[in-house]
Protein backbone atom coordinates (compact mmCIF):
# COMPACT_ATOMS: atom_id res chain seq x y z
CA UNK A 1 0.00 0.00 0.00
CA UNK A 2 3.04 2.07 0.72
CA UNK A 3 4.70 1.55 -1.79
CA UNK A 4 2.54 1.17 -5.18
CA UNK A 5 1.88 4.75 -5.04
CA UNK A 6 5.73 5.36 -6.05
CA UNK A 7 5.08 3.25 -9.37
CA UNK A 8 1.20 4.38 -9.88
CA UNK A 9 1.90 8.35 -9.25
CA UNK A 10 5.45 8.43 -11.12
CA UNK A 11 3.93 7.01 -14.36
CA UNK A 12 0.27 8.65 -13.75
CA UNK A 13 2.59 11.97 -13.33
CA UNK A 14 4.54 11.90 -16.28
CA UNK A 15 1.72 11.44 -18.38
CA UNK A 16 -1.17 13.56 -17.57
CA UNK A 17 -0.55 14.63 -14.29
CA UNK A 18 2.24 17.34 -14.61
CA UNK A 19 -0.06 19.33 -17.25
CA UNK A 20 -3.01 18.63 -15.56
CA UNK A 21 -1.53 20.87 -13.09
CA UNK A 22 1.26 23.25 -13.87
CA UNK A 23 -0.39 23.90 -17.70
CA UNK A 24 -3.01 26.73 -18.70
CA UNK A 25 -5.02 29.22 -16.30
CA UNK A 26 -8.05 27.41 -15.98
CA UNK A 27 -9.83 28.00 -12.74
CA UNK A 28 -10.06 24.13 -11.87
CA UNK A 29 -7.99 22.17 -13.64
CA UNK A 30 -5.04 22.54 -16.72
CA UNK A 31 -4.80 21.63 -19.59
CA UNK A 32 -2.75 18.44 -21.97
CA UNK A 33 -0.20 21.05 -23.47
CA UNK A 34 2.61 19.43 -21.53
CA UNK A 35 1.73 15.87 -21.49
CA UNK A 36 4.21 12.95 -20.91
CA UNK A 37 6.58 16.53 -20.18
CA UNK A 38 6.40 17.76 -23.59
CA UNK A 39 7.88 21.02 -24.54
CA UNK A 40 9.22 20.76 -20.54
CA UNK A 41 13.52 21.67 -20.75
CA UNK A 42 15.17 19.27 -18.56
CA UNK A 43 18.04 22.49 -18.69
CA UNK A 44 16.21 25.81 -18.67
CA UNK A 45 13.13 27.25 -16.91
CA UNK A 46 11.19 28.61 -19.96
CA UNK A 47 7.45 27.87 -18.19
CA UNK A 48 7.61 28.91 -14.72
CA UNK A 49 10.04 31.83 -14.40
CA UNK A 50 12.40 29.71 -11.49
CA UNK A 51 15.89 29.30 -11.04
CA UNK A 52 15.59 25.97 -11.62
CA UNK A 53 15.07 24.35 -15.12
CA UNK A 54 11.19 23.22 -15.75
CA UNK A 55 12.20 19.62 -15.21
CA UNK A 56 13.01 19.90 -11.92
CA UNK A 57 10.20 21.84 -10.86
CA UNK A 58 8.22 19.19 -11.84
CA UNK A 59 10.38 16.16 -10.97
CA UNK A 60 9.58 17.88 -7.70
CA UNK A 61 6.07 18.10 -7.77
CA UNK A 62 5.74 14.67 -8.55
CA UNK A 63 7.20 13.61 -5.41
CA UNK A 64 4.46 15.53 -3.68
CA UNK A 65 1.76 13.57 -6.14
CA UNK A 66 3.37 10.37 -4.56
CA UNK A 67 3.62 10.59 -1.00
CA UNK A 68 0.15 12.27 -0.71
CA UNK A 69 -2.05 9.76 -2.12
CA UNK A 70 0.32 7.07 0.05
CA UNK A 71 -0.81 8.88 3.18
CA UNK A 72 -4.53 8.34 2.62
CA UNK A 73 -3.87 4.69 2.38
CA UNK A 74 -3.47 4.15 6.13
CA UNK A 75 -6.78 4.78 7.44
CA UNK A 76 -8.07 1.54 5.27
CA UNK A 77 -4.84 -0.59 6.91
CA UNK A 78 -6.04 -4.64 7.13
CA UNK A 79 -9.35 -4.54 5.27
CA UNK A 80 -9.18 -3.34 2.03
CA UNK A 81 -8.44 -5.06 -1.01
CA UNK A 82 -5.45 -4.44 -3.09
CA UNK A 83 -6.57 -4.33 -6.60
CA UNK A 84 -9.57 -1.68 -5.92
CA UNK A 85 -7.27 0.01 -3.76
CA UNK A 86 -4.80 0.94 -6.80
CA UNK A 87 -7.85 1.49 -8.75
CA UNK A 88 -8.72 4.23 -6.57
CA UNK A 89 -5.63 5.50 -6.46
CA UNK A 90 -5.28 6.68 -9.86
CA UNK A 91 -8.63 8.03 -10.22
CA UNK A 92 -7.90 9.80 -7.23
CA UNK A 93 -4.74 11.22 -8.53
CA UNK A 94 -6.60 12.41 -11.45
CA UNK A 95 -9.99 13.73 -9.98
CA UNK A 96 -8.80 15.17 -6.52
CA UNK A 97 -5.04 15.55 -6.38
CA UNK A 98 -4.22 17.23 -9.63
CA UNK A 99 -7.09 20.06 -9.61
CA UNK A 100 -5.92 21.03 -6.26
CA UNK A 101 -2.59 21.52 -7.42
CA UNK A 102 -3.70 23.53 -10.05
CA UNK A 103 -6.32 25.31 -7.97
CA UNK A 104 -3.40 26.46 -5.34
CA UNK A 105 -0.47 26.08 -7.14
CA UNK A 106 -0.90 26.49 -11.02
CA UNK A 107 -2.76 29.82 -10.38
CA UNK A 108 -6.35 28.05 -10.45
CA UNK A 109 -9.57 29.36 -7.95
CA UNK A 110 -7.86 28.73 -4.48
CA UNK A 111 -4.92 31.14 -5.55
CA UNK A 112 -7.24 33.74 -7.76
CA UNK A 113 -9.29 34.39 -4.10
CA UNK A 114 -5.82 34.78 -2.26
CA UNK A 115 -5.08 31.95 -0.47
CA UNK A 116 -1.94 30.82 -0.06
CA UNK A 117 -0.40 27.01 0.66
CA UNK A 118 4.02 26.76 0.85
CA UNK A 119 4.50 23.25 0.56
CA UNK A 120 0.94 21.26 0.39
CA UNK A 121 -1.39 21.92 3.46
CA UNK A 122 -4.45 22.39 1.33
CA UNK A 123 -3.14 20.41 -1.65
CA UNK A 124 -1.18 17.18 0.00
CA UNK A 125 -2.63 17.06 4.04
CA UNK A 126 -6.02 18.22 3.92
CA UNK A 127 -7.05 16.53 0.88
CA UNK A 128 -5.49 13.35 1.98
CA UNK A 129 -6.44 13.28 5.49
CA UNK A 130 -10.14 13.94 4.34
CA UNK A 131 -10.30 11.65 2.01
CA UNK A 132 -8.84 8.97 4.38
CA UNK A 133 -11.48 9.89 6.73
CA UNK A 134 -14.46 9.56 4.31
CA UNK A 135 -12.93 5.81 2.99
CA UNK A 136 -12.79 4.46 6.56
CA UNK A 137 -15.93 5.72 6.96
CA UNK A 138 -17.03 3.67 3.82
CA UNK A 139 -15.01 0.52 4.53
CA UNK A 140 -16.01 -0.10 7.85
CA UNK A 141 -14.60 -0.96 11.18
CA UNK A 142 -12.18 -3.68 11.55
CA UNK A 143 -13.43 -7.08 12.58
CA UNK A 144 -11.74 -6.40 15.71
CA UNK A 145 -12.10 -2.93 16.25
CA UNK A 146 -13.04 -1.80 20.18
CA UNK A 147 -12.32 -5.56 20.84
CA UNK A 148 -8.66 -6.25 20.58
CA UNK A 149 -5.82 -3.29 21.28
CA UNK A 150 -4.02 -2.28 18.71
CA UNK A 151 -0.16 -1.66 18.98
CA UNK A 152 2.92 -1.44 17.09
CA UNK A 153 5.03 -4.03 16.06
CA UNK A 154 7.71 -2.69 16.15
CA UNK A 155 8.59 0.66 18.14
CA UNK A 156 12.48 1.46 16.63
CA UNK A 157 10.69 1.34 13.49
CA UNK A 158 8.08 3.42 14.28
CA UNK A 159 10.56 6.25 15.56
CA UNK A 160 13.23 5.28 12.65
CA UNK A 161 9.88 6.42 9.85
CA UNK A 162 9.83 9.51 12.01
CA UNK A 163 13.07 10.20 11.87
CA UNK A 164 13.93 10.12 8.17
CA UNK A 165 9.87 11.96 7.91
CA UNK A 166 11.87 15.15 9.91
CA UNK A 167 14.99 15.06 7.58
CA UNK A 168 12.87 14.57 4.70
CA UNK A 169 10.41 17.27 5.27
CA UNK A 170 13.23 19.94 5.03
CA UNK A 171 12.86 18.85 1.56
CA UNK A 172 9.67 19.10 1.32
CA UNK A 173 9.48 22.33 3.17
CA UNK A 174 12.93 24.52 2.74
CA UNK A 175 12.46 22.72 -1.16
CA UNK A 176 9.53 24.69 -1.84
CA UNK A 177 11.12 27.53 -1.79
CA UNK A 178 12.34 26.46 -5.47
CA UNK A 179 15.86 28.03 -4.97
CA UNK A 180 18.57 27.82 -2.84
CA UNK A 181 18.30 31.26 -1.07
CA UNK A 182 17.15 32.95 2.81
CA UNK A 183 13.54 31.78 1.77
CA UNK A 184 14.83 28.24 1.80
CA UNK A 185 16.59 28.77 5.27
CA UNK A 186 13.80 30.66 6.70
CA UNK A 187 11.55 27.62 6.07
CA UNK A 188 13.92 25.08 6.86
CA UNK A 189 14.16 27.02 10.45
CA UNK A 190 10.67 27.18 11.19
CA UNK A 191 10.12 23.39 9.87
CA UNK A 192 12.69 22.15 12.51
CA UNK A 193 11.18 24.35 15.14
CA UNK A 194 7.80 23.71 14.69
CA UNK A 195 8.59 19.68 14.67
CA UNK A 196 10.52 20.44 18.30
CA UNK A 197 7.94 22.29 19.77
CA UNK A 198 5.23 19.49 18.86
CA UNK A 199 6.79 16.42 19.93
CA UNK A 200 7.71 18.20 23.54
CA UNK A 201 3.76 19.37 23.63
CA UNK A 202 2.76 15.78 22.89
CA UNK A 203 5.21 14.49 25.49
CA UNK A 204 3.88 16.75 27.49
CA UNK A 205 0.70 16.08 26.81
CA UNK A 206 1.06 12.21 27.06
CA UNK A 207 2.65 12.90 30.47
CA UNK A 208 -0.80 14.79 31.84
CA UNK A 209 -3.06 12.56 30.05
CA UNK A 210 -1.58 8.63 30.58
CA UNK A 211 1.14 9.61 32.94
CA UNK A 212 4.17 8.44 30.95
CA UNK A 213 6.14 10.03 27.42
CA UNK A 214 6.36 7.60 24.65
CA UNK A 215 8.78 7.06 22.08
CA UNK A 216 5.48 6.61 19.57
CA UNK A 217 4.00 9.47 21.27
CA UNK A 218 7.35 12.06 20.54
CA UNK A 219 7.17 10.18 16.67
CA UNK A 220 3.82 10.96 16.12
CA UNK A 221 4.31 14.90 17.78
CA UNK A 222 7.23 15.29 15.54
CA UNK A 223 5.28 14.53 12.47
CA UNK A 224 2.19 16.13 13.53
CA UNK A 225 4.27 19.50 14.04
CA UNK A 226 6.21 18.62 10.81
CA UNK A 227 2.38 18.99 9.37
CA UNK A 228 0.70 22.14 10.79
CA UNK A 229 3.63 24.26 9.69
CA UNK A 230 3.68 22.95 5.84
CA UNK A 231 1.52 25.85 4.49
CA UNK A 232 3.10 29.12 6.36
CA UNK A 233 6.94 27.42 6.48
CA UNK A 234 7.69 30.12 4.18
CA UNK A 235 5.47 32.63 5.58
CA UNK A 236 5.34 33.04 9.33
CA UNK A 237 7.37 34.00 11.72
CA UNK A 238 9.56 31.61 13.43
CA UNK A 239 8.79 32.45 17.11
CA UNK A 240 4.73 31.92 15.73
CA UNK A 241 6.26 28.78 14.53
CA UNK A 242 6.70 27.56 18.23
CA UNK A 243 3.26 28.32 19.28
CA UNK A 244 2.13 26.44 15.77
CA UNK A 245 4.28 23.29 16.34
CA UNK A 246 2.85 23.97 20.26
CA UNK A 247 -1.05 24.14 20.17
CA UNK A 248 -1.16 21.62 17.30
CA UNK A 249 -0.02 18.30 19.13
CA UNK A 250 -3.04 18.80 22.13
CA UNK A 251 -5.64 19.26 19.29
CA UNK A 252 -4.84 16.22 17.12
CA UNK A 253 -4.15 14.15 20.48
CA UNK A 254 -8.14 14.81 21.26
CA UNK A 255 -8.93 14.16 17.72
CA UNK A 256 -6.68 10.79 17.80
CA UNK A 257 -8.30 9.97 21.39
CA UNK A 258 -11.35 11.50 22.09
CA UNK A 259 -13.22 12.35 18.49
CA UNK A 260 -12.41 8.87 16.65
CA UNK A 261 -13.71 6.81 19.49
CA UNK A 262 -16.53 8.79 20.43
CA UNK A 263 -17.85 8.65 16.66
CA UNK A 264 -16.51 5.21 16.02
CA UNK A 265 -14.34 5.25 12.76
CA UNK A 266 -11.47 3.19 12.13
CA UNK A 267 -8.98 5.44 10.72
CA UNK A 268 -6.06 2.89 11.16
CA UNK A 269 -3.06 5.18 10.81
CA UNK A 270 -4.84 8.46 12.24
CA UNK A 271 -4.52 10.04 9.01
CA UNK A 272 -7.22 12.39 9.48
CA UNK A 273 -6.20 12.86 12.99
CA UNK A 274 -2.94 13.71 11.96
CA UNK A 275 -2.64 15.29 8.50
CA UNK A 276 -6.36 16.66 8.24
CA UNK A 277 -6.39 18.03 11.23
CA UNK A 278 -2.82 19.11 11.38
CA UNK A 279 -3.18 20.70 8.05
CA UNK A 280 -6.53 22.76 8.85
CA UNK A 281 -4.89 23.68 11.51
CA UNK A 282 -1.34 24.87 10.11
CA UNK A 283 -3.82 26.70 7.15
CA UNK A 284 -6.03 28.86 9.57
CA UNK A 285 -2.40 29.76 11.70
CA UNK A 286 -0.84 30.73 8.37
CA UNK A 287 -3.76 33.53 7.76
CA UNK A 288 -2.85 34.45 10.90
CA UNK A 289 0.52 34.58 11.28
CA UNK A 290 2.03 35.70 7.56
CA UNK A 291 4.57 38.34 8.29
CA UNK A 292 3.83 41.14 6.08
CA UNK A 293 7.72 40.77 4.25
CA UNK A 294 6.99 37.42 3.00
CA UNK A 295 3.32 38.02 2.35
CA UNK A 296 2.66 37.00 -1.36
CA UNK A 297 0.49 39.58 -2.05
CA UNK A 298 0.57 43.27 -0.45
CA UNK A 299 -2.26 43.81 2.44
CA UNK A 300 -2.35 40.28 2.34
CA UNK A 301 -0.87 39.46 5.46
CA UNK A 302 -1.46 37.61 8.85
CA UNK A 303 -4.50 39.06 10.92
CA UNK A 304 -2.13 39.80 13.60
CA UNK A 305 -0.47 42.31 11.58
CA UNK A 306 -3.93 44.33 11.28
CA UNK A 307 -6.06 42.85 7.77
CA UNK A 308 -8.32 39.85 8.07
CA UNK A 309 -8.29 39.55 4.07
CA UNK A 310 -5.83 36.53 4.14
CA UNK A 311 -7.65 34.73 7.53
CA UNK A 312 -10.66 35.35 5.55
CA UNK A 313 -9.24 33.44 2.00
CA UNK A 314 -7.75 30.49 4.00
CA UNK A 315 -10.52 29.62 5.38
CA UNK A 316 -12.86 29.81 2.26
CA UNK A 317 -9.93 27.31 0.80
CA UNK A 318 -9.68 24.79 3.49
CA UNK A 319 -13.70 24.79 3.93
CA UNK A 320 -13.61 24.35 -0.57
CA UNK A 321 -10.84 21.43 0.34
CA UNK A 322 -12.70 19.90 2.80
CA UNK A 323 -15.76 19.61 0.58
CA UNK A 324 -14.24 18.55 -2.45
CA UNK A 325 -11.91 16.01 -1.19
CA UNK A 326 -14.66 14.40 0.46
CA UNK A 327 -17.51 14.42 -2.19
CA UNK A 328 -14.94 13.20 -4.95
CA UNK A 329 -13.60 11.01 -2.81
CA UNK A 330 -17.12 9.12 -1.67
CA UNK A 331 -17.88 9.24 -5.60
CA UNK A 332 -14.89 7.18 -6.52
CA UNK A 333 -15.13 4.44 -3.97
CA UNK A 334 -18.76 4.31 -4.30
CA UNK A 335 -18.44 3.95 -8.19
CA UNK A 336 -15.59 1.35 -7.77
CA UNK A 337 -18.00 -0.64 -5.44
CA UNK A 338 -20.50 -0.89 -8.11
CA UNK A 339 -17.64 -2.96 -10.05
CA UNK A 340 -15.78 -5.00 -7.43
CA UNK A 341 -16.01 -5.82 -3.39
CA UNK A 342 -13.58 -2.88 -1.93
CA UNK A 343 -13.50 -5.11 1.30
CA UNK A 344 -11.87 -8.53 1.77
CA UNK A 345 -13.71 -11.31 3.10
CA UNK A 346 -14.24 -11.95 6.89
CA UNK A 347 -11.77 -14.98 6.45
CA UNK A 348 -8.96 -13.04 5.00
CA UNK A 349 -8.99 -10.26 7.24
CA UNK A 350 -9.20 -12.94 10.00
CA UNK A 351 -5.81 -14.31 8.16
CA UNK A 352 -4.15 -10.96 7.52
CA UNK A 353 -3.64 -8.81 3.86
CA UNK A 354 -0.18 -10.11 3.81
CA UNK A 355 -1.13 -13.53 3.39
CA UNK A 356 -4.46 -13.54 1.70
CA UNK A 357 -3.81 -10.76 -0.51
CA UNK A 358 0.24 -10.85 -1.33
CA UNK A 359 0.80 -14.41 -0.06
CA UNK A 360 4.10 -13.11 1.58
CA UNK A 361 4.74 -12.94 5.55
CA UNK A 362 6.80 -10.58 7.41
CA UNK A 363 8.70 -12.99 9.51
CA UNK A 364 8.65 -16.48 8.21
CA UNK A 365 9.42 -18.89 11.26
CA UNK A 366 11.66 -21.53 9.36
CA UNK A 367 10.11 -24.25 11.21
CA UNK A 368 7.71 -25.42 8.19
CA UNK A 369 5.16 -23.57 9.43
CA UNK A 370 4.71 -20.96 6.24
CA UNK A 371 4.81 -23.50 3.58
Amino acid sequence: MAVIPLGVASILWVAIGYTLSFSGDGSWIGNFGHAFFNGVSMSKNSLHGLEIPDGLFGGFQMMFSIITVALLTGSVVGRMRFTPLVIFMAFWLVLVYYPLAHMVWGGGFLAKIHSIDFAGGNVVHISSGVSALVLAIVLGRRRDYARLEYRPHNIPFVLLGAGLLWFGWFGFNAGSALAANGLAVHALMTTNTAAAAAMLSWLLVEKIMIGKPTVVGASTGMVIGLVAITPGAGFVSLWSSILIGALVSPISYYFISVVKHKFGYDDALDAFGAHGIGGIFGGIMTGLFTMPALALEKGYSGAIYGSAKLLIAQIEAIAFTIVFSAVVTFIIIKVIALFTEIRVSDRAEAVGLDDSEHDETAYPTFMGLDS
